[in-house]
Order: C-alpha cells, then structure tokens, then sequence
C-alpha cells in the first residue's frame, strides 16, 4: 500500500474520476430510453471521437510518464513499456478468445447468451481503464516525473468521453433484440461500474509496484489502444473493412482536443 497516502485524498480523487466515467456510460445508455435506434452516422462519429480521445490519453498520460520514468530509474526505457504494452494488448486479446469460446457452449439461452457476452466484453474492457486512472492518480501523488494530476484528470475525461458511446453501444443492441427499455439501460450503464472498483485498486495497489511502475503504465495503454483497433475502428467500418470518413475525422478531432488540453492545462 502506499504510505498512508497522505492521507487518502488520492483515493477520493481517483473514486470521484471513475464515478465520472461510470456516470459518462449511464448518459450514453440514456437513449435506450427514448429511441429504438439511433443514426449510423452520429454513431460513427462518436466511435471516432473515442478512438481519438483514447490514442491521445493512451499516450500522454500514460506512455510518455512511463518513458520518463524509465529513464530516471536508470533502466532501459523501450524495454518495459514495449513490454508492458505488448502484454496489455495480448491480455484483453486471451480475454476475448474467452469470450468466443463461451459464445459456443450452450449453458445459456440464444437471448441470454448474447446479452450476457455484449455486457462481459465491455465490462472487461473497462477494467484496464479503471486501473489506468488509478495508476494515473498514484504516479501523480507519488511525484513520479512526467505523471501530474492534470494528466489524472485528463485521462479520466478521456476516458469518460469514450465510454459515452460504449454505453449506447451495449444498450442499443439489447433494445433491439427485444429487451425492455429499462432493462437495456440498466445493463448498458452496469458495464461501467467496474471502473470505480478498479481505480481505487490500482491507485492502492500503485505503492507496491511502483519498481514496475513503467510496465503498468505501458499495460494500461495497451489495453486502450487494442479496444481501440479492435472494437471502436471496426465498429465503424461498412462491412467490408472500409472505415466511415466521419469515423476518421471524428478520431483526428477527438486526438487534436486531447492533444490541446494536455498541452495548455499542462
């Protein structure tokens, strides 16, 4: 743990960021309420966004404080967060094999079976979140080089703003296969409630693994980056692997408004 954490504001910062994204997710499952579907297009839109507000995030606020601190530890900074995100990325790659293999056993209804793989893919997805903005938190409190609170607080409304359309994008489709409207909502926004538990574990957790500091960081990002390539790209393709256009402006804007904030609130 770490040193009575002085004491405990970190703690309370990290839980209200990851509330605030679990809130962001409630919003996104929101039209479950009022629409039966919602426009291919603005979906597109807000995919794209997230990809580019999770690359921004991925990088500033949690790639660029591992390299610094590999550096000032004196090891060799490529090692650990090549490593660190490598394995985040084939970590959330095992989960989703998983997942697959479960999507063929027979231990659940057609109906049952869907709904419950849409809601576990997402909800494991947000676990690495969760830790990354605890790990943000902790690094931050710790002094790390290159880690401040500014980047937490960055990171987590990146974050928030991507799960907007993760809400919609789990509500959506249980409204569709014929779920009520408020069943569809309340499991379009569970899938975020993971992330206040895993934010506070990891910013508890962060004193005790702070030698590999580096690789978690790098971890975390790569689990972001393969949400990104594997669920919010092709979520905007046309079938063919052909990306929307407005999906992709909508990355560039999301990356260039993180990029700016981080910059100036830097």
């Amino acid at each position: 743990m770490m040193d009575n954490f002085a004491q405990y504001p970190v703690v309370i910062q990290t839980l209200i960021a990851t509330c605030f994204t679990w809130l962001i997710t409630t919003f996104g499952a929101l039209p479950a309420l009022f629409f039966k579907k919602i426009n291919k297009d603005i979906l597109n839109i807000m995919l794209g966004f997230s990809a580019g507000v999770m690359v921004a995030a991925s990088f500033f606020s949690l790639l660029s404080p591992a390299i610094a601190l590999s550096e000032e530890m004196e090891s060799v900074p490529w090692l650990a967060t090549s490593g660190g995100f490598l394995v985040g990325g084939l970590f959330l790659k095992l989960t989703d094999m998983l997942l697959r293999r479960l999507k063929r056993t027979r231990s659940l209804s057609s109906g049952g079976r869907r709904t419950f793989l849409l809601v576990l893919s997402v909800t494991v997805h947000n676990i690495p979140e969760g830790l990354a903005i605890g790990v943000a938190f902790g690094a931050a409190a710790l002094g790390i080089s290159g880690a401040t609170l500014v980047d937490a607080v960055m990171l987590a409304l990146g974050i928030g703003i991507q799960n907007f359309p993760e809400g919609t994008a789990v509500a959506m489709p249980l409204l569709q296969q014929g779920m009520k409207r408020s069943r569809a909502f309340f499991w379009g926004q569970v899938s975020g409630a993971v992330e206040p538990v895993a934010g506070v574990l990891g910013v508890l957790l962060i004193g005790l693994v702070r030698p590999i500091l580096p690789f978690v960081l790098a971890f975390a990002a790569g689990a972001m980056i393969y949400v990104v390539i594997d669920a919010l790209i092709p979520g905007g393709s046309d079938g063919e692997g052909i990306v929307d256009g407005k999906l992709t402006m909508g990355a560039m804007l999301g990356f260039a408004i993180m990029m700016c904030l981080d910059v100036a609130l830097g």
